[in-house]
């Protein structure tokens, strides 16, 4: 890496001028290895004072993992994820079981790929480990964008201390909360009063008789509850989501037991355990954005939450971001790094994907929080239905490939 301090690239000449990235977490490291494989320098812009990435467990899709290939980071992050044997649905009243899809030896050869679960940390430390190696990203931390502006050889962004950054291209991947959109689409959050708690706890505090070797789902009235191994096993990563009885605002902040526990009366004693075991919890009030039709204007484009911010119900936020990583790389290889071309082609090849996936997100939590006779219907949808069917269904998502990337026509 060729510098992890705070002071900008000094470069002024058109042609050597590197391009600027917004955001230093997954979305935004994705973009900075896709970008050098087309040849360029990269200088992230990250406001944090250090990398890192807040959070827990992800769930990877068979997508991740072709997005860990295309971005030549496959063999790390492998050694990291956790394979799962299936993923499973419970009713957290009754503990019905609701639908369980094999994720083994029939789902790879479907998809091409595994499906498993990893800490975010673990994605995040693959890709910066395959950005240091290649000698071409430098990252600028405590860097907040405060505003951008373009001509036609390039970019300048002015940071909130006064310092000016110079690319010959801009890709704002700088979070739900990003700058870069602020600045070009201005439009609000769409908060959706769900709450989400999220802790990892070490397998010695976790039930015996839920350590399975599966993603799993209790889902309830207005609730479900999440859990799944992490770190080969050695921990278990437990999220609880609920709505919330009260006025919500777009944060994350520390999170209270008492507060968990006022919302989960009914459910059945064995999935009420995982809410009594975290120490420590963090409390994320969720919220989405509208899909937007634009995401490129003249030198600068979005990429991840800050193009699609979605909610979690998918568990795609961070496969998506990776996603438009190596379509964008990809839409510049056929078009031979011209940019006016290649954000085109980026922009006609995920919008109407990625806005499929947030839509689809908050269905998919309508129907993980069901009740009344909306229950029933909810667990008669699922019942005896085999493999291949749920297979067929996940198609769409799961069959995504670098080498289908791209829009046609």
């Amino acid at each position: 890496m060729a510098s992890l301090a705070a002071s900008p690239r000094a470069s002024t000449s058109s042609s050597a001028l590197p391009v600027l990235v917004a955001g230093g977490g997954i979305g935004g490291i994705a973009a900075a290895l896709a970008l050098v494989r087309r040849g360029f320098d990269v200088m992230v812009l990250e406001q944090a004072a250090q990398l890192g990435e807040i959070g827990a467990g992800i769930q990877l899709g068979p997508n991740a993992f072709a997005a860990f290939d295309a971005l030549g980071i496959g063999r790390i992050a492998r050694a990291r994820a956790v394979y799962t044997d299936e993923m499973v649905m419970h009713d957290a009243l009754d503990e019905t079981l609701v639908g369980r899809i094999p994720t083994g030896e029939a789902f790879r050869r479907r998809f091409g790929n595994p499906y498993a679960v990893i800490h975010r940390a673990d994605v995040h430390g693959s890709l910066l480990e395959g950005a240091r190696a290649t000698g071409r990203v430098e990252i600028a931390t405590a860097t907040q964008v405060q505003r951008i502006a373009q001509d036609d050889e390039g970019v300048t962004v002015v940071s909130s201390d006064g310092r000016t950054f110079r690319g010959c291209a801009l890709i704002g991947a700088d979070g739900v909360k990003s700058a870069v959109r602020r600045q070009y689409v201005g439009d609000d959050a769409r908060v959706s009063g769900h709450v989400v708690y999220r802790a990892v706890v070490d397998r010695a505090d976790f039930p015996p008789d839920l350590q399975w070797n599966a993603a799993s789902i209790w889902v309830g009235p207005n609730c479900h509850l999440v859990h799944y191994p992490l770190r080969g096993g050695e921990q278990y990563n437990v999220v609880v989501t609920f709505h919330s009885r009260e006025q919500e605002e777009w944060s994350v902040r520390e999170g209270s037991r008492e507060e968990v526990q006022s919302y989960f009366e009914g459910i059945c004693a064995r999935a009420r355990q995982l809410i009594d075991l975290p120490k420590d919890w963090k409390r994320w009030a969720t919220a989405d954005r509208e899909p937007i039709g634009q995401w490129v204007f003249g030198r600068a484009a979005l990429l991840g939450d800050a193009a699609h911010p979605t909610l979690q119900y998918l568990a795609q936020g961070a496969c998506m971001a990776m996603e438009d990583a190596v379509t964008l790389g990809e839409a510049l290889r056929v078009n031979d790094n011209q940019w006016d071309k290649a954000f085109a082609l980026y922009q006609r090849s995920r919008v109407a994907r990625t806005a499929r996936v947030v839509l689809s997100a908050r269905e998919m939590g309508r129907i993980f929080h069901a009740k009344g006779v909306e229950r029933l219907v909810r667990n008669d949808l699922w019942k005896g239905r085999t493999p291949e069917r749920f297979y067929d269904a996940m198609e769409w998502l799961y069959g995504w490939t670098e080498g289908n990337c791209l829009a046609t026509g």
